[in-house]
C-alpha cells in the first residue's frame, strides 16, 4: 500500500484526487487550512465521501505550522492561494505565504525523507501571453502576482531537486473545471447567473479563449505522475477543448434551456487574452492524454449542480 500526503485535500481538485486515492486502496493524509477564500462548509461538503473512508486522515493546519509531517511515499501539493485578478496589492502577502512560503516549507521538510515523488500543482499563468500553443520550452513571462507566484514555486521545486534530489514534477494545469469547482470560477458564477437570471459580467469583449481541462483529467495526469520513473520535469496539462467566453455562455445556455443576460466590462489586469497546452511532451513522457471534451464536462457539471 503507498502512502499518499495530499495538500488543499478539502478544495476542488484536491478533493477529487483524495477519492481517487482512496479507491486505489491507498493510505492517504490530508492538509487543508479552510481559509474562508470562499465558504469552508463546501470544502467540508467535498471531503465529506473520504471522512467515511478508514484510510483518509485529515489534518487541518497551515503548512507552515505544522512542525512535523508525516512519513509518506507520494506528496501532492495542491494546497495554494487561487485567483489572478486578486493577487496585486497588499493581497500579495498571501500569495506569497500560500504559494511560496508554504511550497518551501514542504520541500524542506521532504528534502532527506526519501520520498518517490512530489507532485506539485502549478498553472497556465506561469505564462502569461505566450505564444499559442504554449509549450513548455517557452520562456514563462507571467503576467499576474499570482503567476509570478506559482512560477516561483516550481523554481524551488527544481532546486531540492538539483541539490537535495527531491523527485519532482510540476503539472501547469490549464482552466479546471468540474463538480464541485469553486464558487469564484467562471462556469460556477455563470452557471448560477443563468439560473437565477442575474446579469453574467464579462471582462473584455468575450473573445478571449480557454483551454478547458476537465478535472477526472487533471486527476489521472496526477496519478501518473506519481506512478512515473521521472524525477523532474514541468508538463503541461490542457484539456484541448480551446473556446472563447461567448462560446462557453452558448453552450451553458444550451444545457440549462434559459438565455444569458450579459453585459461587458473592462477587462482586468494580469487576464490573458489566449490559453492553449501543448501537450505532446505530457503524452510523449507521462503517457496522458485528456478524455473529456467540454461539451461532456459541461454536462456532468451541470448535473452535479442539480444534486445539490
Amino acid at each position: 500500500m503507498v502512502r499518499a500526503l495530499v495538500t488543499g485535500c478539502a478544495g476542488f481538485i484536491g478533493s477529487h484526487l483524495v477519492e481517487r486515492l482512496l479507491r486505489a486502496g491507498q493510505d492517504v493524509i490530508g492538509i487543508d487550512r479552510f481559509t474562508d477564500y470562499y465558504p469552508p462548509y463546501l470544502k467540508e461538503r467535498n471531503l465529506a465521501q473520504a471522512l467515511k473512508d478508514p484510510n483518509f486522515k485529515l489534518v487541518k493546519a497551515d503548512i507552515l505550522d505544522i512542525d512535523e509531517f508525516p512519513a509518506v511515499d507520494w506528496v501532492f501539493h495542491l494546497a495554494g492561494q487561487p485567483g489572478v485578478r486578486a493577487s496585486w496589492g497588499k493581497d500579495f502577502q498571501y500569495y506569497v505565504h500560500d504559494n511560496v512560503e508554504a511550497t518551501q516549507k514542504l520541500l524542506e521538510a521532504y528534502k532527506s525523507a526519501h520520498i518517490t515523488k512530489l507532485v506539485y500543482s502549478s498553472s497556465s499563468s506561469v505564462y502569461g501571453d505566450a505564444p499559442l500553443p504554449m509549450s513548455e520550452d517557452s520562456v514563462p513571462l507571467p503576467i499576474s502576482p499570482y503567476g509570478v507566484t506559482k512560477l516561483a514555486a516550481e523554481h524551488l521545486c527544481y532546486l531540492y531537486c538539483r541539490n537535495y534530489s527531491v523527485p519532482t514534477i510540476s503539472l501547469r494545469y490549464f482552466t479546471v473545471y468540474g463538480p464541485r469547482q469553486r464558487p469564484d470560477m467562471a462556469i460556477h458564477k455563470f452557471t448560477q447567473s443563468i439560473l437565477k437570471k442575474e446579469r453574467i459580467s464579462i471582462y473584455g469583449d468575450g473573445t478571449q479563449t480557454r483551454d478547458f481541462t476537465f478535472v477526472d483529467d487533471v486527476v489521472e495526469a496526477n496519478m501518473l505522475a506519481a506512478e512515473s520513473d521521472m524525477t523532474w520535469g514541468c508538463f503541461n496539462i490542457g484539456g484541448g477543448s480551446r473556446i472563447s467566453v461567448e462560446q462557453l455562455i452558448s453552450l451553458l445556455e444550451n444545457l440549462l434551456d434559459q438565455e444569458a443576460n450579459v453585459q461587458y466590462v473592462e477587462k482586468q489586469r494580469g487576464d490573458v487574452q489566449d490559453t492553449l497546452a501543448d501537450t505532446q511532451k505530457t503524452q510523449n513522457l507521462l503517457r496522458w492524454q485528456p478524455r473529456s471534451q467540454i461539451e461532456e464536462g459541461l454536462q456532468k457539471y451541470v448535473d452535479w449542480i442539480s444534486t445539490l
